[in-house]
C-alpha cells in the first residue's frame, strides 16, 4: 500500500473542497494539499445548483434583516452565532468569485443583479442566469489550477480515517481505476463530501449523494446532528425528481392546483397577487418547507392534478414570456422539454415535492472544527448549525464558500500545533482499513446466500419514503428505525457480484450503502425522539413547536451494531428569541 504524505487532505471537491483548498494554498504556499474525490471535480454536485447565492449588496437590504430572515426560517433551530458569521462573511465571499471571474447576471446599470428567493423578505439571491452553481463551480476549479501546492486525486473513494493519539492524521482512499489503496497521512483533513439524498428513491440528488463523508465522521466518534431535518424542494419534476429551481418561483412564476387556484393563500402565504404583477409576496416566495407542506395538504383534500407519474400541481411561468424565460430560465425550459415534454413559454409545468437537501450532518462549530481534534467539514455534509430546521433557498451556495474558507483556516492553525505521527500505528490502522475491503471480496455470492446490493437499497428507500416524508408519524418512525436496524445487520452479508480491481463500481456502491445506512439509521432515530413539529420536521402526532423540550439539537453517536445514542445540545440564541414564522404579508 502506497503512503502519500500531505498536510492537508480534503476529501470531496466540490464548492466547499475547492474552496478550502484556495484558502490554504493562498494562505500557505509551501502546504502539501490533497484533494481528494470520488469524481473529477467538475462533476460535484454543487454543478447542479441552479438559483443563486444569498449576500447583501442592495441599498434596501441589510445584514440585520438577512439574519432574521434565516433564523426565523430555520424555525430558530439556528445557531445565532452562527448566522451572524456567515451574513457577515457572505457578500465578500460572493464578491471574491466575481474577482475570479464569476458570471453574475448584472443589472442595466451593470451593478450585480439579485433575484427574489423563498423566506427571504428582500431581494439578495446574486444568480448567473439558472446555472449558478455551474458558473461557481467553474469558477473555483480553474482558479485552484495555479496553485502547483494544489494535487488533485480524482475518482479516489475514501474509506476510513486515520485516528491515534485523539486526533484525526489522515484516511485511507481506493484509487478507483486500479483498485488500489492509498495511505494518506495528513495533519489534518477536511470533509467536504455532500449530502445523503440518495436514502430517498425521489431526489433531486445526483447518484454520488451517499453520504460518505458523513459516515466517515460518525464512524471515527463525531456525532450527526440534526440528522432528522431533510429539506423537500417543492418544485421537482415528477418523473426524474430533477430539480426547477426555486428561480422559477422568484422570477414570478406562480403554483396552481387542478381549479386554476393558487392554493398557498390558503396555508398562511398571503394574499393571491395577479398574474404577472411585480410585487414580492410572500406566497411562492414562502419558505420550502411550508410550501412543500401546503402541496401535501392539497393532496388530502384531491386538489390535485392526476398525471401518469401520479399526483401533481402546476408550477405556471406562461406569463413571463418567451424572451424573458430564455434570459432567465434557459435551463428550466430546457429540462422540462427534454424530460416531460412541456414548453414552459406555452404549457404549465406538472411538478411535486422532492427530497433536495439535508440540514443535519457532521457536528461542527462556526469555525467548521468538529470534536475531533484535527478533522474539519464544510458544505452540506457538516452541521455548522446555520439553516437550523429549514434551509432557505439559495443560502447553501453561499455557505460552501464561507465554511469551506473557515475549515482551512481552521486546518492550518492546528497544522501549526500538530505534534508528530506515529507512523506505525497508522500503518497498522491503513492495513485494517484495506483487510475489511479485502473481506467484502470473500463474501459468497448472492447465488450461494449473500444478499444483493440492489435488494438491501431497494428495502432501505422504500422505507424512508413510506416513513419519512413530508409528516411522519411514531409508529411509521418505529418502523423505518426496526427496518433500517434490520438491514444494517442485513448489510454484513451483502455480496459483489463483480470481484475484478479495475474501476469496481459494484464494489463503490456497496461501500456507499453502508454509508447511507449509517446515516439512515442516525435519522430515523433522531426523529422519532423530536417529538414535535418544527421546519421540515414534521409530525403528525405532535403538530405543535415545542421550544420547552426540543429547542435544541440532536446529536447522534455512532454506537456500532446498535442503534445510536442520542443526546441534546442547546441552541445558541444570541439576539432573536423563538417566535412566530410569519409569511402571510407584503415582502417589499
Amino acid at each position: 500500500m502506497e503512503i502519500i504524505e500531505t498536510d492537508i487532505a480534503i476529501i470531496g471537491a466540490g464548492g466547499a473542497g475547492l474552496r478550502a483548498a484556495i484558502a490554504l494554498a493562498q494562505t500557505n504556499p509551501t502546504l502539501r494539499i490533497a484533494l481528494i474525490s470520488k469524481v473529477y471535480p467538475m462533476r460535484s454536485h454543487t454543478c447542479a445548483a441552479e438559483g443563486g447565492a444569498a449576500g447583501v449588496i442592495k441599498a434596501d437590504d441589510s445584514l440585520a434583516l438577512h439574519f432574521d430572515d434565516t433564523v426565523g426560517g430555520g424555525d430558530w433551530l439556528s445557531d445565532q452565532d452562527c448566522v451572524e458569521y456567515f451574513v457577515q462573511e457572505a457578500p465578500k465571499e460572493l464578491t471574491q468569485l466575481e474577482h475570479w471571474g464569476c458570471p453574475w447576471n448584472r443589472e442595466a446599470d451593470g451593478s450585480v443583479a439579485v433575484r427574489p428567493f423563498g423566506g427571504m423578505k428582500k431581494q439578495r439571491t446574486w444568480f448567473a442566469a439558472d446555472k449558478s452553481g455551474f458558473h461557481i463551480l467553474h469558477t473555483l476549479f480553474q482558479t485552484t489550477l495555479q496553485f502547483e501546492s494544489i494535487k488533485r486525486y480524482d475518482e479516489y473513494f475514501a474509506i476510513d480515517l486515520l485516528v491515534d493519539d485523539g486526533r484525526c492524521q489522515g484516511l485511507t482512499a481506493l484509487e478507483m481505476h486500479s483498485g488500489m489503496m492509498k495511505q494518506f497521512n495528513a495533519k489534518a483533513v477536511i470533509i467536504a463530501g455532500g449530502g445523503a439524498g440518495r436514502m430517498f428513491p425521489f431526489t433531486t440528488n445526483g447518484a454520488i449523494k451517499t453520504g460518505d463523508g458523513m459516515a466517515l465522521a460518525y464512524r471515527a466518534g463525531v456525532p450527526l446532528k440534526d440528522m432528522e431535518f431533510v429539506q423537500y424542494h417543492p418544485t421537482g419534476l415528477p418523473n426524474t425528481g430533477s430539480l426547477l429551481t426555486e428561480a422559477c418561483r422568484g422570477e414570478g412564476g406562480v403554483m396552481l392546483n387542478k381549479h386554476g387556484r393558487r392554493y398557498l393563500q390558503d396555508y398562511g402565504m398571503g394574499p393571491e397577487t395577479p398574474l404577472g404583477k411585480p410585487q414580492l409576496k410572500t406566497m411562492e416566495l414562502g419558505p420550502r418547507d411550508r410550501v412543500s407542506q401546503a402541496y401535501w395538504h392539497e393532496w388530502q383534500k384531491g386538489n390535485t392534478v392526476t398525471t401518469p407519474w401520479g399526483e401533481c400541481v402546476l408550477l405556471d411561468m406562461r406569463h413571463l414570456g418567451e424572451k424573458y424565460i430564455n434570459e432567465r430560465l434557459p435551463l428550466v425550459r430546457e429540462l422540462a422539454i427534454a424530460y416531460l415534454g412541456v414548453d414552459i413559454v406555452k404549457d404549465a409545468v406538472p411538478i411535486r415535492p422532492v427530497v433536495h437537501y439535508m440540514m443535519g450532518g457532521i457536528s461542527t462549530n462556526t469555525k467548521a472544527a468538529t470534536s475531533l481534534p484535527g478533522l474539519y467539514a464544510a458544505g452540506e455534509c457538516a452541521c455548522v448549525s446555520l439553516n437550523g430546521a429549514n434551509r432557505l433557498g439559495s443560502n447553501s451556495l453561499t455557505e460552501l464558500l464561507v465554511f469551506g474558507k473557515a475549515a482551512a483556516l481552521s486546518a492550518l492553525e492546528h497544522t501549526m500545533q500538530a505534534g508528530s505521527a506515529n507512523a506505525a500505528v497508522l500503518r497498522e490502522k491503513a492495513l485494517a482499513s484495506q483487510a475489511r475491503i479485502r473481506e467484502l471480496f470473500s463474501r459468497p455470492t448472492p447465488s450461494d446466500g449473500g444478499e444483493t446490493l440492489s435488494g438491501l437499497r431497494k428495502e432501505m428507500m422504500d422505507t424512508m419514503e413510506k416513513n419519512c416524508g413530508l409528516y411522519r408519524t411514531e409508529t411509521g418512525l418505529k418502523e423505518a428505525v426496526s427496518t433500517i436496524q434490520s438491514l444494517r445487520e442485513r448489510y454484513k452479508k451483502v455480496s459483489l457480484h463483480d470481484k475484478s480491481n479495475v474501476f469496481n463500481t459494484d464494489l463503490f456502491q456497496v461501500l456507499e450503502l453502508g454509508s447511507m445506512l449509517d446515516c439512515a439509521s442516525a435519522l430515523t432515530v433522531s426523529a422519532l425522539a423530536r417529538q414535535e413539529s418544527r421546519g421540515a420536521h414534521q409530525r403528525l402526532d405532535f403538530v405543535q413547536r415545542d421550544d420547552v423540550n426540543f429547542l435544541r439539537h440532536s446529536m447522534a453517536s455512532y454506537q456500532g451494531d446498535a442503534l445510536p445514542r442520542l443526546d441534546y445540545l442547546d441552541v445558541v440564541i444570541t439576539k432573536s428569541p423563538p417566535g412566530v414564522r410569519d409569511y402571510s404579508g407584503d415582502h417589499k
